[in-house]
């Protein structure tokens, strides 16, 4: 991270600095462009994106790119092959055989159980086309295509991860899907008005990083929000620069005064108590000091 230094007065602490406009960034604002657009009612102002994807009847297509498609899934099924070891010879050969054969099964065993445990696997790379209706992923093998209106779940998992779960119509049961694209805000926005427009980071403007409507003004580029979509909490302010405070030179104190000098003191008129007489003072007022029992 780049840091600029405070005045020389005092030795001030490097400061850190806003990180450069990266290219999701650039992505990012176009997408806040097309909702801002799509909110407003304002797509056949926009100028037509090229796709080979097969649209309907008035579905306008708002973004293209690359993307990769991952699945949750395992790697096997727990299954391996286990060897069985006969051997002749020597103790010592015998053993060393039958040891070297229960290493390896029990290496096999431990690499079939970390397969069958599931996790996000790329499944392949393409194109997507991200209309205000559908996704469309081309793939020679693995091609994909979800209605905004038919998925169970969807959820930002990343700044540029899309994840949407669904019931596969072709009989695979339930499944969730992720796509790592640069339109994963755009994708997700468009899925969440539709179907799920209740969703937390949709309310609360949490598609969107912190600051970046400020951001987006260093930047260079005017920020259009979204009727009726947050945009997030602001980012935090820019550090002032340090400034010592103004120096005030100290009040003239006072002419020193010495204090008067102390008179001397007439001895006490009424003699001490004799030696072994009670302390009635004490015996008065703070008897309850006093153990039980005779005085003196």
């Amino acid at each position: 991270m780049n840091h600029t230094h405070g005045p020389a007065y005092g030795g001030g602490a490097p400061l850190p600095q806003a990180p450069a406009w990266s290219v999701l960034d650039e992505y990012l604002w176009h997408s806040c462009e097309i909702l801002a657009d799509l909110r407003a009612d304002r797509l056949d102002q926009r100028p037509l994106v090229a796709t080979r994807a097969r649209l309907e009847p008035g579905e306008r297509a708002l973004a293209v790119g690359p993307a990769h498609r991952l699945s949750w899934r395992p790697l096997g099924d727990g299954s391996y092959q286990h060897n069985s070891t006969f051997a002749i010879g020597g103790p010592a050969f015998v053993i060393g055989a039958l040891a070297a054969s229960a290493i390896g099964n029990a290496n096999r065993r431990r690499n079939a159980e970390l397969a069958a445990r599931p996790r996000w696997l790329l499944d392949g790379t393409g194109e997507i086309t991200v209309t205000d209706r559908h996704v469309f992923f081309g793939h020679p093998q693995c091609p994909l295509h979800l209605s905004w209106d038919g998925l169970e779940s969807v959820e930002l998992a990343g700044p540029d991860l899309f994840e949407a779960g669904f019931h596969d119509i072709y009989g695979g049961g339930y499944t969730t899907v992720q796509l790592q694209t640069p339109w994963a805000s755009l994708m997700f926005v468009c899925a969440a008005l539709t179907s799920f427009p209740a969703h937390p980071r949709l309310l609360t403007g949490g598609w969107l990083p912190p600051g970046f409507e400020q951001r987006c003004a260093q930047a260079g580029r005017p920020f259009r929000p979204a009727a009726g979509l947050s945009t997030g909490p602001a980012g935090p302010a820019p550090h002032p620069p340090y400034a010592p405070p103004p120096h005030t030179p100290p009040p003239h104190a006072p002419p020193y005064t010495p204090p008067p000098a102390a008179q001397p003191q007439a001895a006490p008129a009424t003699p001490p108590p004799p030696r072994g007489a009670p302390d009635v003072h004490r015996d008065v007022d703070l008897g309850k000091d006093t153990p039980p029992g005779r005085a003196g």
